[in-house]
C-alpha cells in the first residue's frame, strides 16, 4: 500500500471506532451526560498513558505549551460534553454530522488563533455547509432545537480544538501528550458530577462504556496515525464515513432513520466537503 492509501485505511478506521463510540454512548441508556463522558475519557487516559510509558515519554509538557494544552482541553471537553448530550437526544446520524461541522469551525478559528487568511473557497464552503446544518437542526421543529443547538457547539468545540492541536503540532508536542492532558483534564471536570450524581449502571451499561471509551481511542490514534502518512488535503473528506456508519449502526440496531430534511443537510455538508477536498488535492504546492 502507498502512503495514501495507509493513509486513507487509517481515517476510515478511526471514523469506524468514532462511530462505534457514539453508538455505545446511546445504547449505554438513560445515564447522565457527565458519568458517559467519564468513563470514555477515562478509558482514553489509561490507553494514552500506556502509550506514553511504552515509549519512555514524560507526561509534563514544555512551559510554553501549556496554555494551547489548557485551551485545546477547555473546548474539547465542553465540546465533548455536548457532543454526548446530543448523541442521548438525537439520531445517531444527526449528532454525528453536527459534530462533523468542526473542520468548518477550525477554518473560522484559524483566522484568529492562528491568523490564517482563508481562500475564498473556504469561506464559500463554511456558508454552505451551515445552510446544511439548518436542514438537520430545523430551527421550528421545537422539540429538537435545544439539543440541536448544543450539538452544534459541540462541533464548535472540536474545531476549536483541532486548531490549538494544530498550533501544538508546529510547536513540536508530541500527540500521546495532547492526547493525555485532554483524557486526563476531561476526566477530572466529569469526575465530581460521577461522585455527586452517580447513576447505578448493570454490567450491560459498564460495559457499554467501557466500549465507548476503547472505540474513541481507536479513533482518537487512528486520526493521528492516517494524518502521519498522509496530507490532510489528500484524505480529510474520508472522516466523513463516521456518518455513513453511524446511519447504518442507527437504521440496524435502533429502528432510525433520519428525516428526508436532515438527508438534504448530510448531502449539502458532505457534498461541499467534497469539493474543497478535491480543488485542495489539485492545488499546487
Amino acid at each position: 500500500m502507498s502512503d495514501k492509501q495507509k493513509g486513507i485505511a487509517c481515517i476510515i478506521a478511526a471514523a469506524f471506532g468514532f462511530s462505534f463510540m457514539t453508538f455505545f454512548v446511546r445504547i449505554s441508556g438513560d445515564l447522565p451526560t457527565m458519568q458517559k463522558a467519564f468513563f470514555r475519557n477515562a478509558v482514553a487516559l489509561v490507553i494514552a498513558l500506556s502509550v506514553l510509558f511504552k515509549d519512555h515519554q514524560t507526561i509534563i509538557p514544555e512551559k510554553k505549551a501549556i496554555p494551547d494544552i489548557a485551551l485545546r482541553c477547555l473546548f474539547g471537553t465542553s465540546g465533548l460534553i455536548a457532543n454526548f448530550y446530543a448523541i442521548g437526544r438525537l439520531g445517531l446520524a444527526d449528532a454525528n454530522m453536527l459534530n462533523k461541522l468542526s473542520p468548518f469551525f477550525a477554518i473560522i478559528g484559524s483566522i484568529f488563533i492562528l491568523k490564517e487568511k482563508p481562500s475564498k473557497l473556504d469561506i464559500t464552503a463554511t456558508v454552505i455547509a451551515f445552510i446544511g446544518a439548518l436542514f438537520i437542526i430545523r430551527p421550528g421543529a421545537n422539540l429538537l432545537l435545544i439539543p440541536a443547538l448544543i450539538g452544534l457547539y459541540g462541533g464548535f468545540g472540536a474545531g476549536t480544538a483541532y486548531v490549538f492541536v494544530r498550533r501544538l503540532g508546529k510547536k513540536g508536542v508530541h500527540t500521546p501528550i495532547i492526547v493525555f492532558w485532554f483524557s486526563f483534564v476531561s476526566s477530572a471536570v466529569t469526575l465530581p458530577f460521577l461522585i455527586f450524581n452517580y447513576a447505578p449502571m448493570s454490567g450491560r451499561q459498564l460495559l457499554c462504556l467501557i466500549l465507548a471509551g476503547v472505540s474513541a481511542a481507536l479513533g482518537q490514534f487512528g486520526i493521528t496515525t492516517a494524518y502521519r502518512f498522509a496530507p490532510a488535503k489528500d484524505i480529510s473528506v474520508f472522516d466523513y464515513t463516521q456518518v455513513i456508519f453511524a446511519a447504518i449502526w442507527g437504521m440496524l440496531f435502533l429502528a432510525e432513520t433520519p428525516a428526508p430534511l436532515s438527508i438534504v443537510g448530510y448531502v449539502i455538508i458532505i457534498g461541499v466537503a467534497v469539493i474543497r477536498w478535491n480543488r485542495l488535492r489539485r492545488a499546487p504546492l
